[in-house]
């Protein structure tokens, strides 16, 4: 056996390692300026959309209760379809890029957001009537239905793309640059809402909501132009042919086709109108005379059971066995891929508490001070930091290794909860969204990146597509509890002596940090069989 000679490496010191990182945050930033326009064709429309969805999520609630004439509980379903209806639109269509390309989804997904939208702004420009099942009604949720068909296409799609058109060493980059994109859209949104509703409102009665509506038509007109003028096809080409001339691949397009074997869909189609219809007979949506309710007490809590709901549960679920069993390569047949990603839910739910929670905790917790006077600037802290932090994090961390990343992060974000629980703190508020934003910062941008660098070859849409299904699951569940907790622990017309702030997010604490808590102790299992590649 030879003698080593080579000497171990000296550590570098503090000063030596910033500078190092620094630098290659420079080399990282250079490479993805030089990036082809192609990818910009991505980024700018991006920037848009983020605006305009999010805008749209703030204001369709008071839409539907005030220009609609639904009551709250109504207006909780519509915007629970938006949401939920994006989560299935993207899981059966996310595989539609890989199939007919970028360019084309994505000219089509904007073409069906612009259609969607200008049904939904002229439904509050006719007087048609208004309440539910009126003409209004009709229009508006149909308008919603072709937006959601479009998000199944546009949001894998433009992650699709984005892969397309990055080197290895440009990647990072463009999936943190494309975060913080969708992020300062956010942050832009509250104020176009807000001066378009004011100086519109005596010419689009009650409320001037319907002329936002109409400036979001607009903007998404100018996002399809930019998508098909920049992102033309030979833009497309002369991207790709850049790429792979720098990585020495000669392949062409035909190489990425997937081709999914024929399916019989009849069944899954049947099961799917099933769980529709028990649905809507249930108590939760049309209720009828058949249905039952069961009153049980589980620890103290008095929880109602109703029976076409749990029908609709179990259909729901046989509906995606039926799904999964007849494609063998779906990424949720990957038991460590699935886990992987549902094991987020607990650290993604403090995503949710940046509207659900936060505006309300901010407006009635902090009431009379600076804070709560202006609790809308301070609920949106978070996207402007991110849009800040994303790039810069993804620069410093390009070459750490993903799971690390994930533990590291999800840490970071979920540990500053507990300073909430110390009270209503302005300074202890405004270090938790740094901190959090941070910690999101670290891992949220290398996951979606992690998801697309795993699919295989032709099925980055597919997987983009259900590497985003637990984040609206997320959505959805923490909605159902978090205006118990507003209620019993941050009621509306209380004093801030009298609230108890404190337990609410020492739960929303605990909560999240079982994601960090649950990566490190399931780390050895996952790093097993775990890709960092296709």
């Amino acid at each position: 056996m030879s003698e080593q000679t080579t000497e171990k490496a000296e550590p570098k010191g503090l000063p030596e390692i910033v500078k190092d990182a620094f630098k290659e945050l420079k080399e990282t930033f250079i490479a993805f300026f030089k990036a082809p326009k192609a990818l910009w064709g991505i980024n700018v429309p991006y920037i848009i959309e983020g605006l305009v969805y999010f805008g749209i999520l703030t204001i369709l609630g008071k839409y539907s209760s005030e220009n609609l004439s639904v009551d709250d509980a109504q207006a909780g379903l519509i915007y629970s379809f938006v949401t939920g209806g994006i989560t299935f639109s993207m899981l059966i269509l996310g595989g539609v890029s890989d199939k007919i390309g970028v360019r084309k989804s994505l000219a089509l997904a904007f073409i069906l957001f612009l259609t969607g939208r200008f049904f939904v702004a002229l439904s509050g420009s006719l007087n048609m009537g208004s309440g539910l099942w009126s003409p209004m009604f009709f229009m508006m949720t149909s308008g919603l239905l072709i937006m959601v068909i479009a998000y199944g296409l546009y949001q894998p799609a433009a992650y699709a793309g984005v892969k397309r058109y990055t080197t290895p060493k440009t990647a990072a980059m463009a999936y943190a640059a494309i975060y913080g994109f969708m992020n300062l859209g956010a942050f832009f949104s509250g104020f176009i809402s807000s001066f378009t509703r004011q100086r519109f409102e005596d010419v689009f009665p009650p409320n001037g909501l319907t002329a936002v509506f109409w400036v979001y038509v607009g903007l998404t007109f100018v996002a399809l132009l930019v998508s098909l003028i920049v992102l033309s096809k030979k833009n497309d080409t002369a991207a790709v042919a850049s790429i792979r001339a720098g990585a020495g691949d000669a392949s062409s397009d035909d190489d990425e086709k997937y081709i999914a074997p024929k399916i019989n869909n009849i069944p899954l189609i049947a099961y799917a109108v099933v769980t529709l219809l028990l649905f809507l007979f249930s108590g939760i949506a049309l209720n009828n005379p058949l249905n039952a309710d069961y009153a049980i007490q589980i620890v103290g809590l008095n929880i109602n059971l109703d029976l076409f709901f749990i029908l609709s549960a179990a259909a729901f679920a046989l509906t995606i066995f039926e799904f999964l069993r007849k494609r063998p390569l779906h990424p949720f047949r990957d038991k460590r891929f699935s886990l992987f990603i549902f094991i987020l839910i607990p650290v993604q739910t403090l995503f949710a508490h940046n509207w659900l929670t936060i505006p309300y905790y901010l407006d009635r917790a902090f009431a009379g001070s600076f804070i709560g006077n202006y609790f809308e600037v301070f609920s949106n802290l978070n996207p402007i930091l991110i849009f800040i932090l994303a790039p810069l994090v993804a620069g410093l961390t390009a070459r750490a290794n993903v799971y690390r990343m994930m533990i590291l992060g999800t840490t970071v974000m979920a540990l500053p909860t507990f300073l909430l629980a110390f009270g209503p703190n302005p300074y202890l508020f405004l270090l938790y969204i740094l901190l959090m934003t941070i910690g999101e910062a670290m891992w949220q941008p290398r996951f979606l990146q992690w998801i697309a660098e795993v699919a295989p070859k032709g099925m980055t849409g597919l997987y983009m597509g259900v590497g985003q299904f637990p984040w609206f699951l997320t959505k959805v569940i923490t909605g159902f509890y978090s205006g118990w907790f507003l209620m019993h622990y941050c009621p509306i017309n209380t004093l801030p002596a009298n609230m108890n702030t404190e337990f609410m997010w020492l739960i929303y604490g605990l909560i999240a940090i079982v994601t960090p808590i649950s990566l490190v102790l399931l780390k050895n299992w996952m790093l097993k069989g775990f890709k960092t590649k296709a």
